[in-house]
C-alpha cells in the first residue's frame, strides 16, 4: 500500500465519484483509489463530488470522507495548486460538464494559479474505452449466467437514468455493443433506466426497468439485470432501488426471475482503464476546467 503523499509539481490525481450517503460507496472508492495508486505509482486521492462528507466517520474507519470543494481548499492552503480529476462516471453527466466546472471557476476567483484538469469519463466515445467497458459488462453477464445455470436469458442493461441525452446515448451504445458481444449466448439485450424525470422531454430514458420487466417475454422467464453502475449505494447496493424494482416485478409474475450482475468496480480491468486517465497528459475535457 502506498503511503499518502503529494506529487512533486505534477497535478495531484483525484479519483472522483458523485458521492453517496452510504458508507459502502466511500469504502469502495477508497479501495479503487488504493489499487489505482499501486498501478500507477502515484498517490490517487479518493474524493466525492457531494454527499459523502455526511457519512458518520465511525462507519469509515474513523476517517471522514473528502468532498471536492473542501479538499481543493485544504490542499491549496498547503501550497498545492495543480490537480487532475479522474471521473468515476460512464458518460458526460451534468455533474462533469456543468456542476464541476462551475465549482472550479468559483474556486479560482479567490485562488490564483489554481489549475484543475478533468480527464475523460469512462466512455467518452473512443472505441478502445468502449471495448474495455463492454468486456467488463460481458464478463459480469457470463459469470452470472454460469452461476445460475441460465440458457439464453434476456439481458436488461440498466443505468440510473439521466436528464442528459448524451449519457443515455452511452447507455444505448454499450447495449448495442454488448448485444453483439453476447450474440448467440443470450436471447436479447435491451437498455433501460432505473428512473427518469417527468415530462416528454426526458422520454429518451425509456424504457424504465420496472416497465421492461413487465413486458411479454421479459416477464416470462429469467432476466439478467446487467448493472451499469460502478459502486454500491442507495441504488445499486444490497437491498437498493434496483433490487426492490426486481422483487416488485417478481411478485407480480411468478415465472420471472431477476439475476443482478456484480458492479463494475469489482472488475479487474477497471483499474487499467482508469490508469490511462492518470498517466496520459490530456487537455481538460470540459470548458472552464483548466487554467
Amino acid at each position: 500500500m502506498l503511503k499518502p503523499s503529494i506529487s512533486d509539481g505534477k497535478p495531484i490525481p483525484l479519483l472522483l465519484d458523485n458521492g453517496s450517503l452510504r458508507p459502502e460507496a466511500t469504502l469502495s472508492l477508497r479501495r479503487l483509489a488504493e489499487a489505482l495508486s499501486e498501478e500507477t505509482g502515484e498517490t490517487v486521492w479518493p474524493v466525492s463530488l457531494l454527499h459523502s462528507s455526511k457519512v458518520d466517520p465511525d462507519k469509515l474507519g474513523g476517517k471522514p470522507a473528502d468532498t471536492f470543494v473542501r479538499f481543493i481548499k485544504a490542499m491549496y492552503e498547503k501550497g498545492h495548486s495543480r490537480f487532475r480529476v479522474i471521473p468515476l462516471f460512464f458518460g458526460p453527466s451534468g455533474a462533469l460538464v456543468d456542476y464541476l466546472p462551475e465549482k472550479i471557476r468559483s474556486l479560482r476567483q479567490t485562488r490564483p494559479g489554481l489549475e484543475v484538469q478533468i480527464a475523460p469519463c469512462l466512455c467518452p466515445g473512443d472505441p478502445s474505452s468502449d471495448r474495455l467497458v463492454v468486456g467488463m459488462l460481458a464478463d459480469a453477464v457470463k459469470a452470472t449466467q454460469r452461476l445460475e445455470g441460465l440458457v439464453k436469458p434476456r439481458v436488461a442493461l440498466v443505468d440510473h437514468g439521466s436528464p442528459s441525452p448524451m449519457v443515455t446515448q452511452v447507455r444505448n451504445r454499450l447495449a448495442l455493443y454488448l448485444s453483439n458481444f453476447l450474440f448467440g449466448a443470450v436471447e436479447q439485450v435491451a437498455p433501460c433506466s432505473m428512473e427518469r424525470r417527468e415530462g416528454p422531454e426526458f422520454a429518451f430514458n425509456e424504457p424504465l426497468l420496472a416497465r421492461l420487466l413487465r413486458e411479454p417475454g421479459w416477464r416470462d422467464g429469467p432476466v439478467i439485470v446487467a448493472m451499469l453502475f460502478l459502486q454500491p449505494g442507495k441504488h445499486a447496493g444490497m437491498g437498493g432501488d434496483i433490487a426492490r424494482i426486481c422483487v416488485g416485478a417478481e411478485m407480480e409474475y411468478p415465472t420471472l426471475r431477476c439475476h443482478m450482475t456484480p458492479l463494475i468496480a469489482q472488475h479487474r480491468n477497471l483499474i487499467p482503464l482508469l490508469s490511462r486517465r492518470v498517466k496520459v497528459s490530456e487537455p481538460s475535457l470540459y470548458a472552464g476546467a483548466g487554467r
